[in-house]
């Protein structure tokens, strides 16, 4: 509590003359975990980007629109939607959209009707997808950049040519 302006401050209350305090060294990567300079990126590594987990709750809102097959699940499909999703997004330096979303799904006939090429690779590639993340990172390394830059409506427009677009071709 302050004390009123009537009653005169002590030596102890005066602020305290300090020494400055040195600049700061340059810092080193010396620990084993640090990473030299910057997020490595490539194959298998991932794809860092900011508020990740939202991709998950927009997911959620999509598991009622897909169209799967009869030994497809909603899960796997899911799973490496927002993959590919995460990373398109870090590819733009942002948090996952449902853009990010409905171009992933939309690239593998998950939410139109799929051709049946497409869906007999799919079937196989997204199988147990939601179990496995080395399955997850075998779907989107393949995928090339130029395809997740699209708009997601040029890429469902586009599903015909899905094997060049999916880096197959």
């Amino acid at each position: 509590m302050a004390a009123p302006d009537y009653v005169p401050p002590t030596l102890a209350d005066k602020p305290r003359a300090t020494l400055p305090l040195p600049p700061p060294r340059r810092w080193e990567s010396k620990r084993p975990a640090d990473l030299p300079s910057a997020q490595p990126r490539g194959r298998r590594l991932g794809s860092p980007g900011p508020d990740q987990g939202y991709a998950l709750l927009l997911a959620e809102r999509l598991h009622g629109k897909l169209r799967l097959g009869p030994h497809e699940h909603a899960e796997d499909a899911l799973a490496g939607a927002v993959a590919v999703a995460l990373r398109r997004a870090s590819i733009f330096g942002r948090a996952p959209v449902m853009a990010d979303l409905e171009l992933a799904l939309g690239l593998f006939g998950f939410l139109d009707d799929a051709p049946a090429d497409v869906r007999e690779w799919r079937q196989s590639a997204f199988r147990g997808a939601s179990h496995d993340y080395w399955d997850q990172r075998a779907i989107v390394d393949r995928i090339p950049e130029p395809t997740l830059r699209l708009p997601p409506p040029e890429v469902r427009r586009r599903l015909g040519e899905w094997k060049a677009l999916a880096g197959l071709a």
